[in-house]
């Protein structure tokens, strides 16, 4: 019986991790979220009634969950080429591979926030004709976002055109 890891790690592949600063924008973005009600309950603590604690402390400890599984999540993102496709693997308890073959993507698309800006990350978007196999990676510096979607982009018209 073999191994379901090792579905996650084929053989003689070597995946490339994301930018460890894509811990620090989804940490400021779940900040953002929880730091409302937390202010909230706090302010209506000191001003209303101490009862009002109670509201602070369940944003403050989905916070910390939050740390601790979004360090584990930014770790586990990898992505490898390979000649004919690309593999993108993500997920800790519910794991993930996708693989993309160059021949039928349609496009591929790199965003960035004003977050992402600011902390100098970008994210690369495959797309293919089937929704279910696009493709995100996350988390990428810039110069590599822009150099993988050039090679994706030049390999994808390759492999169309031997069609």
């Amino acid at each position: 019986m073999s191994d379901p890891a090792a579905l996650f790690d084929p053989a003689g592949v070597e995946f490339h991790g994301v930018s460890h600063r894509l811990i620090t924008a989804r940490l400021v973005s779940g900040g953002i979220t929880a730091g409302i009600p937390f202010l909230a309950g706090v302010i209506l603590a000191f001003t209303v009634s101490p009862w009002f604690w109670l509201l602070a402390g369940p944003p403050a400890l989905l916070f910390a969950w939050a740390a601790v599984l979004v360090t584990r999540q930014v770790k586990a993102i990898g992505y490898a080429e390979r000649d004919d496709d690309l593999l993108v693997r993500k997920g800790i308890l519910f794991r993930q591979l996708v693989v993309v073959p160059y021949g039928r993507m349609q496009y591929v698309d790199v965003k960035v926030g004003p977050l992402d800006r600011k902390l100098g990350i970008a994210s690369v978007q495959l797309h293919t004709a089937a929704a279910a196999t696009d493709a995100n990676i996350p988390g990428l510096p810039p110069e590599e976002a822009a150099r993988l979607r050039d090679r994706l982009s030049a390999r994808g018209e390759a492999r169309l055109a031997g069609l």
